[in-house]
């Protein structure tokens, strides 16, 4: 059956798919809108399959906060080349699927994509259709959430790095967005000391003993000498305990009280691709 640019064109805005696919799908279901649209997905599930084996390491990360700044999101929607990463349908589409966890605040990546996209599909279908779209592995790579009495978010420069920090008290956009550059430039690994992974802090350890063993240092010096450097770990990587970027004779949780006695970080979520 002959199949119209109008058609064509509907299923183009619904799909993002591109206009010689969407006249084929339109083909081959007979003019069937719903059937051409499971083509559509059927086809990026091919594509999909057969990327298996592809590593999706470049992609978008995004930060976005709720109106009332009590919750946070940080997402990353990965693909395989920087060229799809910065093309402007591709970074509409993450900023929709964040958008989406902000909103709805599933618990895991699964329950992201298993969400409404819009009123026909999921976010996982969604996901299909851009795979058969754009002819790349496409995924969520990162997804975390945050509630404080005041999130803000921070996005890096090029979209490979994004923060949500979470504060105890309302603060200014100001100390926020202070906070928020320290945690992305820096790369802190938790909070506070108390908050690092033991895994982390063995790790810490053991190639601390092993540099003070290869220095000729004595084994009963060892253990002092790894503690040591521990603790010089917290000061470089817990956020509260670094340098403040702007002022280097304070901590960050020295800034935090000069501003109010008892203000801290509650929480925090930073990703970066790598």
């Amino acid at each position: 059956m002959a199949i119209t640019a109008a058609e064509v064109n509907k299923l183009r805005q619904q799909t993002g798919a591109g206009m010689m696919d969407c006249k084929k799908a339109l083909e081959e279901s007979n003019g069937d809108f719903e059937a051409a649209v499971d083509f559509l997905r059927k086809k990026g599930a091919k594509v999909a399959a057969n990327r298996q084996d592809r590593d999706a390491k470049e992609g978008v990360v995004l930060a976005k906060t709720s109106d009332d700044k009590k919750s946070g999101v940080v997402v990353s929607v990965n693909c395989e080349t920087d060229f799809v990463a910065k093309n402007a349908d591709f970074i509409q589409f993450a900023e929709s699927v964040t958008a989406i966890a902000l909103t709805r605040k599933p618990a895991t990546i699964d329950d992201l994509k298993a969400l409404p996209y819009n009123n026909d599909i999921t976010v996982g279908d969604k996901f299909m259709e851009q795979v058969g779209k754009i002819g790349e592995k496409i995924d969520i790579g990162h997804y975390s959430l945050i509630n404080a009495e005041q999130v803000v978010g921070y996005i890096h420069p090029g979209n490979r790095l994004a923060v949500a920090i979470g504060f105890n008290k309302s603060v200014s956009e100001e100390v926020a967005k202070n906070v928020a550059m320290q945690a992305a430039a820096m790369s802190p690994v938790a909070i506070d000391k108390d908050d690092v992974e033991k895994s982390i802090i063995d790790r810490e350890l053991d190639i601390a003993r092993e540099t003070t063993r290869a220095e000729g240092k004595s084994e009963d010096m060892v253990e002092k000498i790894a503690q040591g450097k521990l603790n010089k770990f917290y000061k470089e990587s817990t956020l509260l305990n670094q340098e403040y970027f702007i002022d280097n004779k304070m901590t960050v949780r020295q800034y935090l009280q000069s501003i109010e006695k008892d203000l801290t970080v509650s929480a925090m979520k930073r990703f970066t691709l790598a």
